[in-house]
């Protein structure tokens, strides 16, 4: 499997494709990863909040616990501290919920972020490196086969770029037709050369 082509030029180019397909992907992480620790500050509140609410609780309770021994009155002055136990649990809870809310923003921010834009990278950079290699592998089968000069050379006479056929003859398809053996492999380094693959 040939990854990089065989021309100097078109392997620096697609070796710097690589780094900067790389250095996206590295980037929108760092961003990703960025966003979701400064949506995670949020936190705090609900932290702050289940604390109070936590102190305010046991507070109420502790109170509710020392006038439970008042005699005769224990039962009636602890009822009112008793239900402000239970506001104080409730704030605990408000503040947990804001808590575990702002985890899970945090991390379907940093997951769209960083996920989003790095699979739209990959998949744009992995499209263009598969084709290469799949064209590279068939021109190398194509080239190996007998008669594999004469089937590159109809595919340089075919390709993207009839320029380069007109360079190698003045009138390549006929040199093609009648098997001019030197036309016929000079054809064949065209489509070569177009495929990234040099002749061994």
């Amino acid at each position: 499997m040939q990854l990089y082509s065989s021309s100097p030029a078109v392997r620096a180019r697609q070796v710097t494709g690589d780094v900067v397909a790389i250095a996206l992907v590295v980037a929108f992480v760092v961003l990703g990863v960025g966003i979701a620790g400064f949506i995670g500050t949020f936190a705090e509140l609900g932290r702050r909040l289940e604390e109070a609410g936590a102190g305010f609780q046991g507070t109420m309770q502790d109170a509710s616990r020392a006038l439970a021994g008042v005699p005769l009155l224990g039962d009636a002055a602890r009822a009112p501290f008793d239900g402000a136990s239970g506001a104080g649990q409730s704030l605990a809870d408000a503040g947990r919920q804001q808590q575990e809310g702002v985890a899970r923003a945090a991390l379907v921010a940093g997951l769209v972020v960083a996920g989003v834009p790095s699979l739209v990278v990959l998949w744009v950079w992995l499209r263009g490196r598969i084709a290469f290699v799949r064209r590279a592998s068939s021109t190398r089968s194509l080239l190996a086969l007998p008669g594999g000069d004469d089937l590159l050379a109809l595919r340089a006479l075919t390709g993207r770029d009839p320029k380069a056929a007109l360079a190698v003859s003045p009138d390549p398809v006929a040199a093609w037709r009648t098997g001019e053996p030197d036309v016929v492999r000079r054809l064949a380094d065209v489509a070569l050369r177009e495929a990234g693959v040099a002749r061994r």
